[in-house]
């Protein structure tokens, strides 16, 4: 019990250090998860320890431990959904690709827009690439570091790859609608 309570006390402590990184960041997310499952842990060591001494019931030991077991199987879901979505390359759930869409179609000189992709690179960085079919020609190394820099302001993203076209007769066999 003594053991499991300063494991209560070194891991909840962990765990409040890690607290605050945890919203932005999936690696440090599951480190916080793993800090509080272990602090859960401890905890439930030290109660199950405590209750078979005042009431020899020793089927509270197995008891906790499942019950343990549902609280971290469900406490580390969305961390399993998130890494499984990074994995894949879908685009990051902060991020709207609709608006992306529109802000792009909507960029002067832009008569359409296809092979847009968005991804997580990182579990704080995202990356886009597209095609821009601009008829009127290339606007230019200031209209891409503006474009880009608007991208990283609105959206958060950070790695941008635009493909300036000057003709529809270099669009690929995607739809025009198809985001991956």
């Amino acid at each position: 019990m003594v053991v499991a309570a300063l494991g209560i006390l070194i891991n909840g402590f962990s765990a409040w250090l890690l607290m605050a990184g945890q919203r932005g960041d999936l690696n440090i997310r599951g480190a916080f998860l793993h800090m509080v499952a272990d602090a859960a842990v401890s905890a439930a060591v030290v109660a199950a320890a405590a209750l078979i001494l005042l009431t020899g019931w020793n089927w509270i030991d197995p008891a906790i431990s499942l019950a343990v077991c549902a609280v971290i199987v469900w406490s580390t879901w969305g961390l399993l959904k998130d890494s499984v979505r990074m994995s894949l390359d879908a685009v990051p759930p902060g991020i709207d690709a609709a608006a992306v869409r529109t802000y792009l179609e909507q960029l002067a000189g832009v008569a359409q827009l296809h092979d847009l992709h968005v991804w997580p690179m990182s579990t704080t960085e995202t990356a886009l690439t597209c095609h821009l079919v601009m008829p009127a020609g290339h606007p230019g190394d200031a209209f891409l570091l503006r474009t880009a820099d608007e991208l990283k302001r609105r959206f958060a993203i950070g790695h941008a790859t635009i493909q300036i076209e000057t003709s529809e007769l270099t669009v690929c066999a995607l739809s025009p609608d198809d985001v991956v």
